[in-house]
């Protein structure tokens, strides 16, 4: 557990203090960066490019993965760990659940806090478990993740705050208070065109300060600002858009989060350990491979409700089933999916030889027993 002190602002750690550089007031000068660093023009100190790797937690093909329902909207609970036992045979070493493409937003806090305990168990070591999703009230996303900690997450992932629209000032208290109160390693999640707000380069690397904060899952796409985090903190950096993994991974991101990889993961770690030797070539022929498959998940409807309408129609799920206000995709919205589907060859664990869709069991959404707990 970590403690600060309230006049000192050193954060402690098992009795060792980490001291952590307070931001300059407005108007004064920034401090001078500590031997062998350099400042950045932001006025931020950060290390000399290249930096030290960190040790990574997470691992680097994670699954953003969807949570099964029945036809009804309950959590099919068998579904899940099947689907969970599937990504990591294809090739996954994390799977994020409760997050956005587990439909966070409508699930209650007792079947987050049970996805995290069947994930562990399912995995049994062969993957992480990171638990996603959050909250937008403080208070509530501290306990959720507490609790997510005694259920064996193995990582937390904070979302912005959203809807709410905090300044940066208040964004970086959410994510330092959580990261307070877990031991667990932490990813911030920067996906402005959901939460309405950006982190911000500053609060980035002001973040990356704190020693429980060690990386971004990134779904902005500013492939500069990714560029200058990496060269200034030792933060990993996550995929967290799948048409731009290898774009990430090109300029130095650790892996990815991925939504088609509830589809297959397996080209996925193809990419991953490619350009871990630094064979480029076979990576983008995969990433080639991969494009009208990405296409069929993520621009027609949400890459939820794609992602369950073909696990249904491949018969790796019972139900496409998505709760309200998701609902299933509209004939139009059907028919382009699949033509986008059409054209996926030769990528592994995605054979649709046998793809049978149903559009009538896809129609519309769900309305569970229990309201979801998220604020």
């Amino acid at each position: 557990m970590l403690f600060r002190g309230a006049v000192s602002g050193t954060w402690f750690r098992r009795g060792r203090p980490r001291p952590r550089p307070h931001p300059p007031r407005a108007g004064a000068a920034p401090p001078a960066p500590p031997s062998g660093r350099t400042a950045d023009p932001a006025g931020i100190p950060g290390t000399l490019f290249p930096v030290s790797p960190r040790e990574n937690p997470f691992g680097q093909v994670l699954v953003a993965l969807v949570t099964p329902f029945t036809a009804d909207g309950e959590v099919d609970w068998p579904g899940v760990e099947q689907h969970i036992d599937d990504c990591i045979t294809a090739g996954a070493d994390g799977i994020v659940v409760t997050g956005t493409t587990g439909e966070t937003s409508t699930l209650t806090d007792p079947e987050k806090l049970r996805l995290v305990e069947v994930g562990k168990s399912v995995a049994a070591g062969r993957a992480k478990i990171i638990t996603g999703g959050g909250s937008n009230e403080t208070a509530h996303a501290i306990h959720l993740y507490k609790q997510s900690e005694k259920a064996g997450a193995d990582g937390v992932m904070i979302v912005t705050p959203y809807y709410n629209k905090p300044t940066q000032a208040g964004v970086l208290t959410h994510f330092r208070m959580i990261a307070d109160a877990t031991d667990l390693p932490v990813l911030l999640y920067d996906i402005p065109g959901r939460t309405g707000i950006p982190i911000t380069y500053e609060t980035i690397v002001r973040a990356s300060h704190h020693p429980n904060i060690l990386g971004v899952k990134d779904a902005k796409g500013d492939f500069a600002e990714v560029s200058r985090v990496l060269n200034n903190t030792d933060l990993l950096y996550f995929s967290g858009d799948d048409t731009n993994v290898l774009p990430h991974l090109s300029i130095g991101a650790t892996g990815l989060i991925g939504v088609t990889a509830n589809i297959t993961s397996a080209p996925y770690r193809t990419i991953v350990d490619a350009v871990n030797r630094g064979d480029l070539a076979t990576a983008t022929a995969e990433h080639k491979r991969l494009e009208p498959l990405v296409r069929a998940v993520m621009t027609h409807v949400p890459g939820t409700v794609a992602a369950k309408y073909i696990l249904h129609g491949l018969g790796r799920i019972g139900s496409p089933r998505v709760r309200l206000p998701l609902v299933g995709p509209e004939d139009t919205e059907a028919y382009a999916i699949e033509t986008s589907l059409e054209a996926v060859k030769d990528v592994p664990g995605a054979d649709f030889s046998n793809f049978r869709p149903d559009r009538n069991a896809a129609a519309g959404g769900a309305l569970p027993k229990v309201p979801g707990t998220t604020r």
